[in-house]
């Protein structure tokens, strides 16, 4: 464990060194996504001019829920996103044989590599964005329900990169340079809405199949409810399935990985 620990923070010095030759993109990204923020409060504002209730939640509820994707956008941005662009390079290119071959998980290895100082800026502001949300809400929340959810939200960033990762490893099988990510794009969204407003099938959908609503929306409706456990039990649960999925066609895929010297 302290041998993953110290590689990764020599990941972390190095992404930081690097992102100071290029300072106008470290910057640049940062105006981007305030820009986004900004975006997603107004959205959802102009929705409430016009209803008391989206999905159930009024719009303080709605507010904390906001904060909460926007944590997890600047998280991933920060931790993962790059990660997952090398990813199909990495198998397309016979660069995995490199990893393949260290004394270290390679899945460790691809999915951590690349961390993301330019966006670090971002995961300080959203933040403070959230804390500022929980501060600002009315109803009181317990240390130890604030303590969860953050957990939650964390699990929450990460399971979205699985499922992103889903999407990437058939690359091991067409070749393609992207696999299937562009429908991950399309469906990705949807971590961004409030699981009140789907029902029936759809709702499942989203919670065990493509489980984006629970990567925001259920850690907020654990946070906001009374009965916290229906969606404590959930989130554990798609959690469990989909890393046993990654995990299966990872090894999967890797049988079927063709190195550079093949």
């Amino acid at each position: 464990m302290k041998r993953y620990l110290r590689l990764y923070l020599h990941f972390i010095r190095f992404s930081f060194s690097k992102a100071m030759e290029f300072r106008f993109d470290f910057f640049f990204r940062f105006f981007m996504d305030v820009v986004f923020y900004i975006i997603q409060f107004l959205f959802f504002g102009v929705i409430y001019l016009h209803t008391d209730l989206l999905g159930g939640w009024n719009q303080e509820q709605m507010t904390v829920f906001v904060a909460g994707f926007i944590f997890v956008d600047a998280l991933h941005m920060t931790l993962f996103a790059s990660n997952g662009w090398w990813f199909p390079i990495y198998i397309n290119r016979g660069d995995l044989d490199y990893h393949l071959t260290r004394p270290v998980s390679t899945f460790f290895f691809i999915c951590f590599k690349e961390f993301a100082a330019n966006s670090f800026l971002n995961l300080i502001l959203a933040s403070s964005i959230l804390i500022y949300a929980l501060i600002s809400y009315s109803a009181p929340l317990s240390l130890i329900k604030l303590f969860v959810y953050f957990l939650l939200l964390l699990n929450g960033t990460f399971l979205y990169f699985m499922v992103m990762i889903l999407f990437l490893i058939p690359v091991f099988w067409n070749g393609s340079p992207r696999g299937f990510i562009d429908v991950f794009f399309s469906a990705e969204k949807i971590y961004q809405r409030p699981d009140g407003i789907f029902h029936g099938l759809f709702k499942r959908f989203f919670i065990t199949i493509l489980p984006f609503s629970v990567v925001a929306s259920y850690p907020t409706r654990f946070l906001i409810d009374e009965n916290w456990a229906p969606p404590l039990i959930e989130i554990v649960i798609a959690s469990i399935f989909i890393y046993i999925l990654v995990m299966f066609f990872w090894k999967l895929g890797l049988k079927n990985y063709s190195s550079a010297s093949s």
